[in-house]
């Protein structure tokens, strides 16, 4: 156990933190896959700047490394890419 105040204070804060980061983090592959699931390629062009957008930011928060997000929102690309071709 923590002997310190401030020791205390840091456990609490990064329980905060890490509740707060996985809860971003789920929402984030929640919309992946709603896209991923999606077959109509004018409903997936809508919700794919916010998706993007969710990327970056956590990205942005050091939640996921900019190298995932790199493939992650090519990944989405290309199944829109081969949605809009069919």
């Amino acid at each position: 156990m923590a002997n310190h105040k401030s020791a205390l204070k840091r456990i609490r804060a990064n329980e905060e933190k890490r509740l707060r980061n996985r809860y971003q983090h789920k929402t984030m592959r929640n919309a992946l896959r709603d896209v991923r699931k999606g077959t109509d390629a004018e409903a997936i062009k809508e919700q794919l700047p916010k998706v993007y957008s969710m990327i970056d930011r956590l990205v942005k928060k050091n939640i996921i490394h900019k190298n995932k997000a790199a493939n992650l929102k090519s990944s989405i690309a290309k199944h829109l890419n081969t949605l809009a071709t069919a």
